[in-house]
């Protein structure tokens, strides 16, 4: 289990944002956790030092451009990138050094899986440098992927078939616990056991962590096989439950 780290951005700071606040042409609910005074940069520099590959810089929403080229340039191949990505701007990112793309609204239309958008992103940049955005939330006791800011309901829900669909043309998931994003109240348990048992490709759980316990509960649910990254709970963006420094030392732990 490997603990991957993340640049959230959104106005070209970084920041921790409750995920489900964030609509778009709309801020008066938007609920910031934290806004940090060190650049984008700063971050991928402390990563790369620690060597965390596999992290992730999201571009939550336009004017994130020049940030997120500014962090790539302290990584080159470093970090994962994710927010507006489709088949026009692949190319331009994995030129500015991105490790690979995120891809989630790009490949759905009308709650559906937009497989002819799918396979030719697949084309164009390789599933080896795809990682699909399967971020969901609970509806019906079913877990729905979402887009659109995670607004938007799709009527794909995450499941064994489905899993094993996108694992055809990727490299791996990245899965936010939407209703959990951001609020520091503990991993969704079900959530995690799931992916744990249907994923057969790497995994990278994000959405409710908070301490070392929380962590330790996730290597158990996912029975190893889960990679998990951590936000708002972190002292480096204004948590006081677990330490930068305390992740580190558990991914070192469980990957030497």
């Amino acid at each position: 289990m490997q603990f991957r780290p993340c640049i959230d951005l959104h106005d070209g700071r970084v920041k921790q944002i409750v995920g489900s606040t964030l609509l778009d042409n709309n801020s008066a609910g938007l609920k910031v956790n934290f806004s940090s005074s060190h650049s984008p940069a700063y971050y991928a520099a402390m990563y790369r030092n620690d060597n965390l590959t596999g992290g992730h810089i999201i571009m939550l929403g336009p004017g994130n451009e020049e940030a997120a080229i500014r962090a790539l340039a302290a990584w080159p191949g470093g970090l994962q990138l994710g927010g507006g990505i489709n088949i026009d701007n692949a190319a331009f990112w994995l030129d500015k050094g991105a490790a690979a793309l995120i891809v989630t609204s790009y490949v759905f239309r009308a709650g559906k899986i937009n497989e002819e958008r799918l396979h030719s992103l697949v084309k164009k940049v390789g599933a080896d440098r795809l990682v699909i955005d399967l971020s969901c939330r609970k509806k019906d006791g079913d877990y729905y992927i979402v887009t659109d800011r995670w607004q938007k309901f799709t009527r794909v829900i995450i499941s064994p078939e489905t899993l094993s669909y996108f694992a055809r043309y990727c490299a791996e998931f990245l899965v936010h616990a939407v209703d959990v994003e951001g609020q520091c109240h503990g991993i969704e348990t079900e959530l995690a056991e799931k992916l744990g048992k249907w994923a057969t490709i790497p995994t990278t759980y994000a959405g409710g962590i908070k301490s070392l316990s929380d962590l330790e509960l996730l290597l158990e649910l996912g029975q190893g096989r889960l990679n998990a990254t951590v936000g708002s709970g972190l002292d480096i963006f204004g948590g006081s439950a677990m330490t930068y420094a305390e992740a580190v030392a558990f991914h070192n732990r469980h990957n030497l």
